[in-house]
């Protein structure tokens, strides 16, 4: 029996006869293929005349108009004005390709310093003559390789410990579903919009209900407490903004403009600056104090479910029932970029209150950004249902689903580390589980939930918990980052 080299010579030279063919009456000429650099030419001169023998020769006017193109650039070139012949310029042109088959060797490092100096490649492979005794070795040394660039691919970072939340207080009074949590900078009390039109101030340390503000007549749909003024902002399906300032809890402007029902508002950190969002489609920025209409940005096709204001560009980002979220220049009132990666409606948007990123969430699809440009950093797999709401912290981020499903995941990992289900409130519908709103207190230590069976929840970390009494669930695993 023959040895494996000298079969695998034959069979290259085989192919080589089979595939190779060469025109302009050169003979076909059957060689002995001894060294890998021969081997390497005979490979790319087949490759080179397989793939350009249909289009080596131009056709007669495209060669005729190359040919006057070519005089003339001669004629420019050379003081005497010789043209150059078109057989000259096709033996310029094999001379060309005979110098790219042979320098096939020239151009391979023949010491591994050298390789790993000039090549860009991730894994190295050294060229050695394949015989029965390294075969084990070559093997061996493939799966390294292999196992080194699936963890270069992969590189998930180990979630940190965070205790299990419960439930701490259930605060009913609403006649409907409450659709709006705003809480005021002195984390002293929070405010709550609803589907019975009211607005009501809630103590936070206790629950009691302080105060009730009748204006809307229609849904309450937003609900922001600006950190600078006595204000509280609120707007609804009527159509209206309104402004209450909270010394005499009376309304004292109005913002008109809106062509349908407003379904989100944000205060800007900064300027006195107003954001609302709504079924027309726009996203409409308000001077605070005189109430004109600043911009119009308009760019969505579709209701704006969700907008966010940050001190630093993207100022304004607002999500929208048309799979995209935007990210808006507010000085030019123009759009700055377009998150095209969800696939159905993007009903929430969460800002980071410490670092520079944001998260969006639509249905079954949570994902993660980093500001200015967004980014994408991640996904956060794992809440199949439609996402109502989003709510973050320092370290945690919460996702409410439409089934009344919780889930509570590790920002800087992605790891859902607690998921659980909402119970109803008695002598309501069991369709009625479902969380409409959330946001965090200003301590970031008590979450408060508003939900479809018209009650308020407050959530709050268990203290006894610890990592040994309720261990880490987390296993690394070979999935791949994906958009």
């Amino acid at each position: 029996m023959p040895d494996l080299e000298s079969l695998v010579l034959t069979n290259a030279e085989r192919s080589k006869t089979l595939f190779a063919h060469v025109e302009n009456g050169i003979a076909r000429k059957r060689q002995r293929l001894s060294t890998d650099a021969d081997l390497e030419k005979a490979a790319l001169s087949v490759r080179l005349h397989a793939e350009y023998a249909d289009v080596k020769d131009l056709p007669p006017a495209l060669a005729q108009k190359q040919a006057a193109a070519v005089g003339a650039r001669k004629k420019k070139a050379r003081p005497d004005g010789t043209p150059s012949s078109s057989s000259a310029l096709g033996a310029q042109d094999d001379q060309k390709t005979q110098k790219l088959i042979e320098g096939i060797a020239d151009r391979t490092p023949t010491s591994p310093h050298v390789a790993a100096g000039t090549s860009t490649a991730l894994v190295q492979r050294t060229k050695t003559p394949f015989t029965s005794a390294n075969r084990n070795n070559n093997s061996s040394t493939q799966s390294t390789q292999l196992s080194v660039a699936r963890a270069q691919s992969t590189n998930q970072v180990r979630p940190d410990w965070h205790p299990p939340w419960k439930l701490m207080r259930v605060i009913s009074g609403h006649l409907g579903w409450v659709r709006a949590l705003a809480v005021e900078p002195g984390n002293q009390w929070f405010a709550s919009g609803a589907g019975d039109r009211t607005i009501k101030i809630w103590d936070l340390a206790t629950g009691n209900l302080r105060l009730t503000l009748t204006g809307h007549i229609s849904t309450v749909r937003g609900l922001a407490v600006s950190p600078r003024h006595p204000y509280l902002f609120s707007c609804g399906e009527d159509k209206m903004v309104k402004c209450w300032d909270l010394e005499t809890n009376k309304v004292i402007r109005h913002y008109h403009g809106h062509l349908s029902g407003v379904y989100t508002l944000a205060l800007h950190p900064t300027l006195d600056v107003l954001v609302t969002g709504g079924r027309d489609g726009a996203v409409r920025v308000w001077d605070m104090r005189t109430r004109s209409n600043i911009h119009v940005m308009s760019g969505h096709k579709g209701t704006v479910a969700d907008v966010k204001c940050q001190a630093a560009d993207p100022q304004v980002i607002s999500a929208s029932l048309d799979s995209t979220v935007r990210m808006w220049d507010l000085a030019a009132g123009k759009t700055m970029g377009v998150l095209t990666h969800h696939k159905k409606g993007v009903r929430a948007l969460a800002l980071h209150p410490s670092e520079f990123t944001f998260a969006s969430a639509s249905t079954g699809s949570i994902k993660q950004w980093k500001c200015p440009e967004g980014a994408f950093m991640q996904n956060f797999d794992g809440h199949n249902a439609i996402i109502n709401s989003l709510a973050c912290n320092d370290e945690v981020l919460f996702s409410g689903g439409d089934n009344g499903s919780m889930s509570f995941w590790d920002w800087k990992s992605g790891h859902r580390y607690q998921s659980l289900d909402s119970i109803a409130q008695p002598g309501s519908l069991g369709a009625e589980a479902g969380i409409m709103s959330s946001t965090f207190d200003a301590t970031g230590m008590r979450l408060i939930v508003g939900e479809a069976d018209k009650t308020i929840k407050i959530w709050k970390q268990d203290e006894k918990a610890t990592p040994e009494t309720h261990p880490l669930e987390w296993k690394p695993t070979l999935g791949r980052q994906k958009f």
